[in-house]
């Protein structure tokens, strides 16, 4: 590099490991959320659906009884769907922190990219299939809401595909400091 070049630091790699990072922060949590589907004396997790029952008097606290949700067929895709999601946005991760820590960038970020975009369509089908079979086989008749268990699993999602186009655009061609 002579004294009249000029060197443009483009941190488009490393804006999309933070990406990674922050969808694999949201997988974590969306997972672990006892909070996916609520209504009035109405929980439902991934793990567990928890429903309260009345108070037989007035000074008593009513109590909440929970049982598995991993019965039923759709919960268990929607969980492995999830965790496959999250283990895919795992490796690419580790591969982009790793190929970023050691210099050998260009390499490996098609196969990031990849991962990531893996990821995206096992968690949308995941984040897709969760609301339509709860409809579909609930016996609600009440209010209920998709709460924000469910939310950080399309943020985790969003955040997956931000890292993944970000790991696609190929900043080395660019040769011009006005890119």
């Amino acid at each position: 590099m002579s004294m009249n070049d000029v060197y443009v630091l483009r941190p488009f790699k490393l804006i999309a490991l933070l990406c990674v990072f922050l969808a694999l922060c949201l997988d974590l949590v969306a997972l672990l959320s006892p909070a996916w589907v609520t209504a009035d004396h109405f929980s439902l997790s991934l793990w567990e659906s928890c429903s309260q029952s009345e108070a037989r008097q007035p000074d008593e606290e009513a109590s909440w009884s929970c049982f598995s949700t991993l019965t039923s067929d759709w919960q268990i895709a929607t969980l492995v769907l999830l965790v496959g999601g999250a283990a895919a946005t795992l490796v690419a991760f580790l591969v982009g922190l790793i190929s970023l820590c050691h210099g050998t960038q260009r390499k490996h970020y098609r196969t990031v990219a990849v991962f990531l975009f893996t990821g995206v369509v096992l968690q949308a089908c995941a984040l897709v299939l969760y609301p339509i079979k709860f409809i579909d086989g609930t016996v609600l008749q009440t209010y209920h809401e998709f709460n924000w268990g469910y939310g950080l699993g399309w943020g985790a999602t969003i955040f997956m595909l931000g890292g993944g186009v970000l790991f696609c655009l190929r900043t080395d061609i660019y040769e011009d400091g006005m890119y």
